[in-house]
């Protein structure tokens, strides 16, 4: 059976990636107590499903404990499972949380010491529960939501669900350092150090995937030279992560815009491993 976790942090974006996997016919469970888990999937089985998501997240946090040695023994058992945890900056969440007006789920749960006598705030709340999900996101693939529109978080999880069971999936992620460095990356490599085409009034309103801008990079020798270095980075340790078990490693390659170096720099780079390894591209400033 191929199996789906979703996970992560309250307003990052959980219901709206369910609604796509529901879509894309899987069997979805909404807040799911991890300890159900495998008698759910040995019902589904037995009625012949063999896609099916669950949510998991903070309401459950105290039945998380033995969940990493449950995802274990189902994939012993021959099953795909992937996780998925989703998240955000405190400042997108409590934006979120503001336009809805809804409360957080756990501030009702959590209260301050007695001798305080008060329920916690918005972002205190935000941040005990990346706590108590921390581990939960060690094991995951992990989607920044921060300054994405609900639009392409979808088509980011259909990717995730798309993508065929591989030891090790390569993300190769392009963002602007003038929004700031994503949460979901595990390397990040700077390439703000290139000739930038933003300065040519030809090239400026063109991407990293153009012809007229990929010519331009490929001209310098310092674009080629890191590309190599980057490369060969990825190629030495590699082995290692798939030997952690690591389903996913993201990449992230930063310029200032996220329109031309870095796009530029991440079509190269995924084009190279997509011939040996499975391979996923984002671009967070072209979405």
């Amino acid at each position: 059976m191929r199996i789906l976790l979703i996970s992560g942090i309250s307003g990052s974006g959980k219901s709206v990636a369910l609604n796509v996997v529901e879509d894309a016919g899987y069997y979805c469970v909404d807040n799911l107590p991890p300890s159900l888990l495998p008698e759910l999937i040995t019902t589904l089985l037995s009625e012949g499903i063999q896609n099916a998501a669950m949510a998991i997240d903070s309401r459950s946090a105290h039945l998380l404990t033995g969940l990493p040695d449950t995802i274990e023994k189902l994939k012993l058992e021959g099953h795909e499972v992937t996780i998925l945890f989703l998240t955000a900056s405190t400042e997108s969440l409590v934006a979120r949380f503001s336009e809805t007006r809804r409360s957080h789920p756990l501030s009702h749960r959590l209260q301050k010491a007695p001798s305080i006598g008060d329920r916690l705030s918005l972002t205190e709340c935000i941040e005990e529960e990346r706590e108590m999900l921390a581990t939960l996101q060690f094991l995951a693939h992990v989607v920044d939501t921060s300054s994405l529109s609900a639009n392409t978080l979808r088509t980011w999880v259909k990717d995730v669900i798309q993508v065929e069971h591989a030891p090790l999936t390569l993300m190769f992620e392009s963002f602007a350092f003038k929004i700031g460095v994503p949460l979901d990356t595990d390397f990040v490599f700077d390439v703000r150090m290139l000739p930038n085409p933003y300065y040519d009034v030809n090239l400026r309103p063109l991407t990293g995937r153009d012809t007229a801008v990929v010519d331009f990079l490929e001209a310098q020798a310092m674009a080629q030279e890191l590309y190599e270095d980057i490369r060969h980075f990825i190629e030495k340790w590699m082995p290692s992560f798939k030997h952690d078990n690591r389903s996913y490693l993201t990449i992230g390659i930063g310029c200032t815009g996220g329109q031309h170096r870095s796009v530029f720099m991440v079509e190269k780079l995924a084009a190279y491993f997509k011939s040996s390894e499975q391979v996923l591209v984002r671009h967070r400033r072209l979405s």
